[in-house]
């Protein structure tokens, strides 16, 4: 079932669970879902691209149904060479959404397309050290933008700050009903800070799942988002109330 239109638009926390517990697996997922998680971040790497493994398809389709019988979604990030190979197989194991990077892709239009077709979201990603312009042709064919604000293969890094100016630039040329999505070192001293410079689908790992209390950290996290949404909206409107008068 493609993703609600206004998920898109709206802020959400998506815990990582690369950071997680792995023989609590589904029990972290369900107790930040039952926290008002909506989404799930799920970070496949194959050791050529990034420098690390993790998991794949055969996990997404075992956790498919703790996070879709509670109307959660998964948000699939593709950290592999190649991900044409691999994008429809992770769609029908549960994806709703799938990024891959633009950096790892000859031919990522084509990509988007397939993943599109087979009703998921598609998306691109892009590195820290790759400029915002690469991805500009396809802004009119993604459901959502991946921004990394670390280098792909790790949890636990610190957010690299300067990255964060990509985020206007995109919300200058993307449709509303085009999420901007955050992967990187976020947590509470600076969640804000993503969610008021544009990004709206905000990943944290280590943040969330390395805390005493996953769910009571990702009910604190997702509460600072939307404050910090609110606070935006309210100021652009004045803003641009002030522009008119």
């Amino acid at each position: 079932m493609p993703i609600p239109a206004d998920v898109y638009r709206e802020v959400h926390l998506v815990p990582s669970i690369l950071s997680a517990d792995f023989s609590r697996l589904g029990e972290q997922v369900a107790a930040v879902m039952d926290a008002s998680v909506r989404m799930i971040h799920f970070d496949v790497m194959d050791g050529h691209y990034v420098p690390n493994l993790s998991i794949g398809p055969a996990v997404l389709a075992s956790l498919a149904p703790v996070v879709h019988d509670r109307g959660g979604l998964f948000s699939v990030h593709l950290m592999i060479e190649r991900p044409e190979k691999y994008a429809a197989e992770f769609v029908r194991a549960g994806a709703d959404a799938l990024s891959f990077h633009v950096e790892a892709c000859a031919h990522p239009r084509h990509v988007l397309e397939t993943i599109r077709d087979m009703g998921a979201g598609a998306g691109v990603a892009l590195n820290p050290g790759t400029d915002v312009s690469r991805i500009e042709p396809l802004l009119g064919v993604v459901d959502f933008v991946l921004v990394m604000t670390v280098n792909p293969g790790f949890g636990g890094q610190e957010l690299i700050a300067p990255v964060l100016g990509k985020l206007p630039w995109l919300r200058k040329r993307l449709p509303a009903h085009v999420a901007v999505e955050v992967d990187g070192g976020v947590g509470r001293d600076n969640i804000a800070r993503v969610v008021e410079a544009g990004g709206n689908w905000v990943v944290a790992g280590s943040a969330v799942f390395g805390a005493e209390d996953p769910a009571e950290e990702a009910r604190a996290l997702q509460q600072t988002a939307r404050r910090a949404a609110g606070a935006a909206g309210a100021a652009g409107a004045a803003g641009a109330a002030a522009r008119e008068a």
